[in-house]
């Protein structure tokens, strides 16, 4: 296997288009709630200023999965957006540096299955951990610790999170080898949980959904305050 291009040598070589026969839109908005300039795309986009959109604030993906950046050129930190609507920043992320996004692209998904491998030492090197078909919320309670400094997604798409619970940054992992953390744009080797970044090609009941909070405890009603004296 090949070492794990760039994002700047993978859209190059013209290899973030998807999985043969897959096809992608997503519809973005400039504002939150799907309001104001709306663009539609269906290839990657370096620069939403380019489609006379000043940013996108709301999301619609019709057909995916995407990769959604915060920054011109598929820079800065990245989010994974998967069928679905998507109203607001806090529908793709709970880690916010700032509430919109500025630059898409496809994700490849070369398979139906899942295969990765973690190690926590650079070059492939140190304790080595298998994950398949399998969604992992935490790297904790599987005896495997906050260090990940090098990863081989050898089947399918990945996104792995800083935090346990599918929270923080995210970081994607498509088919390739990844030697270092600065591969898949991280500045630290902590990665706490990781799942599967699932496609309609295949999975057809959808992609993943994030399990909604427990509803707030509904507050005691104030006590009846005892009569005063005097009264009958």
């Amino acid at each position: 296997m090949s070492e794990q291009q760039g994002v700047p040598e993978q859209l190059a070589a013209g290899k973030s288009q998807g999985g043969a026969g897959a096809t992608y839109k997503v519809v973005v908005f400039e504002f939150e709630n799907f309001r104001g300039k709306k663009v539609e795309l269906s290839a990657e986009c370096k620069d939403v200023i380019e489609k006379e959109c000043e940013k996108v604030g709301s999301v619609i993906v019709e057909s995916g999965p995407w990769v959604a950046f915060e920054c011109q050129a598929f820079g800065g930190e990245q989010f994974v957006l998967e069928k679905g609507e998507y109203p607001r920043w806090s529908t793709w992320t709970n880690s916010q540096t700032n509430n919109y996004l500025l630059s898409f692209r496809p994700l490849r998904v070369d398979s139906a299955d899942h295969k990765l491998h973690l190690f926590d030492k650079p070059g492939y090197a140190g304790r080595k951990m298998e994950i398949v078909d399998d969604d992992i919320p935490s790297l904790w309670v599987h005896g495997f610790q906050d260090c990940v400094a090098s990863v081989k997604a050898l089947n399918g798409t990945w996104v792995g999170y800083m935090f346990p619970g599918y929270r923080g940054r995210q970081y994607v992992f498509e088919l390739g080898d990844y030697k270092h953390w600065n591969d898949w744009g991280a500045t630290a080797p902590q990665i706490q949980s990781v799942r599967r970044v699932r496609d309609m090609q295949w999975h057809k009941r959808g992609c993943f959904t994030a399990s909604a909070p427990p509803p707030a405890p509904t507050p005691a009603p104030n006590p009846t305050p005892p009569p005063t004296a005097g009264t009958s």
